[in-house]
C-alpha cells in the first residue's frame, strides 16, 4: 500500500474475512464505530491519493544518480541526528515544542514558498539562455504551470469549503436544535448537504496530503524544464525556510557557537549538495544553465 495503488474497499474486505474471524469478528463488534467510519472514509481517501498520484507523480524527473542520492540521504540522517542532539543535550520543553512547530510550518509553507520562488528562479534561467534554448524552455514549461494551477485550485477549493463547513456547522447545530424543539426532527436536506460539504473537505484535504510530497521532491517536476532547476530551487528554498525558522522560533538552544553553527549548518549544507548536484549534471550530462 505504499508504493502501489492502494486496493478498494472490496479488495480490502475480502482480504480481511480471509484471516480467522475469532480476530476480526470481535474487533467489529467491539469497535463498530471506527470500523463503520474506516469503512465510510477509506474509499475518499483512496481516491484523493490516486488522483494526486496522477496528476502529481513520484517520480520527479531528476536523472538517476546513485551517488547523489546516497549522499542527500546521509546529509539528511546527519542533520535530523544533530538537530536531536542539540535538543537532547541544551534543549527544553518549550525546545521540543517549538521543533514540532517549525515542522508543521515548514510543510505547509515550503509548497508556497515554491509559488513564489520558482517563477524567480525561472526568470533568471530564461534570462542566461539562448534565445534557442528559450524556446524549449517556455514548450516544457507548459506542464509545470498546469501542476501549480491544480495544486494552487485545490487548496483555495479546501479553504473556501473549510471556511462554509465551519459557518454551516453553527447554522446547522441552531437549525437541529430548533428542529428537536418543535418535534420536527432533522430536516433531510441540511443534513445531505452536511455531509457532501465534509466529504469534500476531507477528500480536497487528502489530496493536498498526499500531493505535498511529490510537489515538494520534485518541485512541481520543474527537473522536465531543465535537469538543473529543482536544484537551483532547492538551494533558494532552504536559506528561505531557516529565515522563516530564525523570524519564528529565535535561535537553536545552546552556547553561540552552537547556535550559529545549527542555524548555517543546514542550509549550508544541503546548498553545497545542490551545486554538487549541479557540477555532476554538468560534468557527465552536459547541462549548462547557460545553456
Amino acid at each position: 500500500m505504499r508504493d502501489g495503488d492502494w486496493p478498494t474497499l472490496r479488495e480490502l474486505l475480502t482480504r480481511v474475512v480471509q484471516v480467522n474471524s475469532c480476530l476480526w469478528l470481535p474487533m467489529i463488534l467491539c469497535f463498530s464505530g471506527p470500523v463503520l467510519s474506516f469503512l465510510t472514509v477509506y474509499p475518499l481517501i483512496r481516491s484523493a491519493r490516486h488522483r494526486a498520484r496522477l496528476r502529481f507523480p513520484s517520480h520527479d524527473g531528476r536523472t538517476a544518480d546513485r551517488d547523489l542520492l546516497r549522499v542527500q540521504t546521509a546529509r539528511a540522517w546527519l542533520a535530523l541526528v544533530a538537530s536531536f542532539g542539540i535538543l537532547a543535550v541544551f534543549g527544553t520543553s518549550e525546545d521540543w515544542s517549538e521543533a514540532q512547530q517549525q515542522y508543521w510550518i515548514r510543510l505547509v509553507a515550503t509548497p508556497w514558498l515554491l509559488l513564489l520562488t520558482a517563477p524567480l528562479v525561472i526568470w533568471w534561467l530564461f534570462r542566461s539562455a539562448t534565445a534557442t534554448a528559450r524556446t524549449g524552455l517556455r514548450t516544457r514549461l507548459r506542464p509545470v504551470v498546469r501542476s501549480v494551477l491544480w495544486f494552487f485550485g485545490a487548496f483555495t477549493a479546501f479553504a473556501v469549503l473549510a471556511g462554509l463547513m465551519v459557518a454551516e456547522f453553527g447554522f446547522a447545530v441552531s437549525v437541529f436544535s430548533l428542529g428537536f424543539l418543535e418535534g420536527g426532527g432533522l430536516p433531510l436536506v441540511p443534513v445531505l448537504a452536511d455531509v457532501a460539504l465534509y466529504g469534500a473537505v476531507l477528500w480536497l484535504a487528502c489530496f493536498l496530503w498526499f500531493a505535498s510530497g511529490p510537489v515538494v521532491r520534485g518541485v512541481f517536476g520543474t527537473a522536465e524544464v531543465h535537469a538543473a532547476l529543482p536544484a537551483l530551487l532547492t538551494g533558494v528554498l532552504v536559506w528561505e525556510l531557516s529565515l522563516i525558522s530564525l523570524a519564528v522560533s529565535g535561535l537553536p538552544p545552546g552556547p553561540l557557537p552552537v547556535q550559529i553553527a545549527a542555524l548555517l549548518g543546514g542550509p549550508a549544507s544541503v546548498t553545497a549538495v545542490a551545486w554538487w548536484e549541479i557540477d555532476r549534471l554538468r560534468r557527465r550530462h552536459g547541462v549548462s544553465l547557460r545553456a
